[in-house]
């Protein structure tokens, strides 16, 4: 809970107040501080700390544009409780556009190190100064993802099954039906939440098809208004907030492709349609023309990614599907 002065890394905000700085994890080799900026704005009231963190891969700026919004929307007058807002986690994968660290050939990926070591490798060393913050002030936190340069994917929530996890995926409203199962998280901030005891998810929205202008700005306005619902869910703003009428739930199944070639969609493909095993989603040729495979649902269930990127490898990432095991018509019963 806030209504105090809240101070993480460099940034200080006083109640009723926005602050700027960053989380300084150490220096870079021609000089100057390594760190990640960060955003505070701490309510009037209290509240509390919703941390949302974006680009932990350097190739997902969604987490970026959908914080501006925020910054541009809350008056932190009329907030309970706080935000923190890191939109680059990665710096230098986010420098870079890549999905990690080109710097750090032995911890490349920072959301499979998370949270990383004071001691360890260049991007374990980033990771543990963003953990050592987060679960000192943090009550809530969400991170978010996107397909990258690769995939598309649509709005899609992975939670521990915990009940706190559970009501925050259920208050990010409508659009968000679809909440698969990480039982188990690791290698993650949200997963050091869950160690924590604390309610945390991971969401995913966009890729790098998206970024032409109106598609990127209106993937980031669904975010933002994702994180609004939440805020109004936990009273930190006012506003009803609201719910799916159903929510989806299982686990994900990725689906490979077996052949190089060129990857081509079906021209009816959608997201979240319902899928019998067996069903055709796309296609993969040889650029003679000929066709290789025929990229299948594993089960039944409903794709809710596809890769974007038309030359695909014999193991490459084809499919995001979901099996779908279970529904949910009752709201979790709200955090007190």
């Amino acid at each position: 809970m806030t209504a105090k002065v809240l101070e993480i890394g460099t940034a200080k905000a006083a109640p009723g107040t926005v602050g700027r700085g960053a989380i300084v994890a150490g220096e870079h080799p021609g000089g100057g501080s390594l760190e990640m900026p960060l955003t505070i704005i701490n309510g009037a009231g209290d509240g509390p700390v919703l941390w949302l963190n974006g680009g932990i891969h350097g190739d997902e700026p969604q987490g970026a544009i959908s914080f501006i919004n925020l910054i541009h929307e809350i008056d932190p007058k009329k907030l309970n409780g706080a935000l923190v807002l890191v939109p680059a986690m990665n710096v230098p994968a986010f420098e870079a556009s890549k999905r990690g660290n080109p710097l750090d050939m032995f911890a490349y990926d920072m959301n499979r190190v998370y949270p990383g070591s004071p001691t360890g490798r260049y991007t374990e060393r980033l990771a543990w100064a963003h953990k050592e913050a987060l679960v000192a002030n943090a009550d809530i936190e969400i991170s978010v993802h996107s397909g990258g340069d690769h995939s598309f994917l649509s709005a899609t929530i992975f939670a521990s099954p915990d009940p706190g996890s559970q009501e925050l995926a259920q208050a990010m409203g409508k659009g968000w039906n679809l909440i698969l199962s990480s039982p188990h998280p690791k290698g993650s901030p949200m997963a050091e939440m869950f160690e924590q005891g604390k309610p945390a998810i991971s969401i995913e929205l966009g890729g790098s098809c998206h970024y032409m202008p109106q598609d990127f700005r209106a993937d980031g306005r669904a975010l933002t208004d994702a994180y609004l619902n939440v805020m109004r869910h936990y009273g930190m703003i006012e506003g009803e907030p609201e719910y799916e009428e159903k929510w989806y739930t299982g686990v994900q199944v990725a689906v490979l492709a077996n052949r190089s070639g060129l990857w081509v969609a079906e021209p009816d493909f959608e997201f979240k349609k319902w899928a019998r095993q067996g069903d055709v989603f796309a296609r993969i040729y040889n650029l003679y023309g000929e066709e290789l495979e025929q990229i299948k649902a594993p089960c039944d269930g409903f794709a809710f990614g596809l890769r974007t990127t038309p030359a695909t490898h014999a193991g490459d990432w084809a499919i995001f599907y979901a099996r779908i095991d279970g529904e949910m018509t009752e709201l979790v019963r709200k955090r007190k």
